[in-house]
């Protein structure tokens, strides 16, 4: 397999790891836990209230984590393998 095919491998690694810790986070940081609409609700209101923002900041935040963790995945890799 080519470096750019193994790359593009941990890209998508990354992303799938960013999901999983974006949604398990969400689940958790909320007044009520769990994937309920209450549960996201609250947990994507918890999010982004870091920012001093709601919850479509903390949707921007959750929906950014995969794509972040993809990239620096991906970059790293590259640069190992340099």
């Amino acid at each position: 397999m080519s470096n750019e095919a193994n790359a593009t491998k941990a890209g998508v690694i990354g992303a799938t790891a960013g999901s999983a810790g974006a949604v398990g986070t969400v689940a958790a940081a909320g007044t009520v836990t769990g994937l309920s609409a209450t549960g996201i609700t609250s947990g994507l209101a918890a999010v982004g209230s870091v920012v001093g923002g709601g919850m479509a900041a903390g949707l921007a935040i959750t929906a950014a984590i995969p794509v972040v963790a993809g990239v620096a995945a991906y970059g790293i890799f590259k640069w190992i393998k340099k």
